[in-house]
Formats: C-alpha cells, structure tokens, sequence
C-alpha cells in the first residue's frame, strides 16, 4: 500500500468539502501568511483538477504555477488572479469588522 503525501490527503480533504477550503483560505488570509496560503492554493489545485488543468484554465505554464504556489513563490497579482479563476475563486476585498477607513479618521 502507497502512503500518501500530506498535499495529497490535504487535497483530498480540500476535494470532498469545499466549504472547509474556503474557511482555511480565509483564515489564512486573515493572518497574512503568505507561504502558507500558496501551500494550501496548491493543494487547492491539485484537489480540483490539478495543477496541469489549473494551468491550461489560467493560460500559464504547469511549472510557473509550481513555482508561484510554492511556500517561497512570490505570485503576481495577475498570475493569482488567474489560478484562482482557473479553481472557480476569486480574491475579495472586506472591511475589518473593527476599522474605521483610513480617509474617516
């Protein structure tokens, strides 16, 4: 028997509730790590997919996207833009439930 991987359980996880990526994704967010969040959004990938059809849904090269979500890749915005909408994601922006805009104060 093949043991598997931590990314391929993850991916797995990530595969059978959706709802249960998104809360990771989004709890990452909210802590900024970003080595992190480029783990999980290539476990993300590899759970829907793949990161060859993320890849060929984004237009870019299979080992660009390695390198972008690896914990040490520094994705540009258009390239994250693009792998997200190739998962069915998108980037949103939300107000701190505890901020006041910063031309209010």
């Amino acid at each position: 028997m093949r043991s598997r991987t931590h990314d391929e359980a993850m991916a797995e996880l990530y595969h059978s509730d959706p709802a249960l990526a998104l809360d990771v994704v989004n709890g990452i967010l909210e802590d900024g790590d970003q080595a992190e969040l480029l783990i999980v959004l290539r476990q993300l990938a590899q759970a829907f997919g793949g990161i060859q059809a993320a890849a060929e849904q984004a237009h870019l090269n299979p080992t660009q996207i390695y390198r972008t979500l690896s914990p040490k890749g520094n994705p540009a915005l258009n390239s994250l833009i693009a792998i997200l909408k190739a998962m069915g994601l998108r980037l949103a922006i939300q107000p701190l439930a505890s901020s006041t805009p910063a031309h209010a104060a």
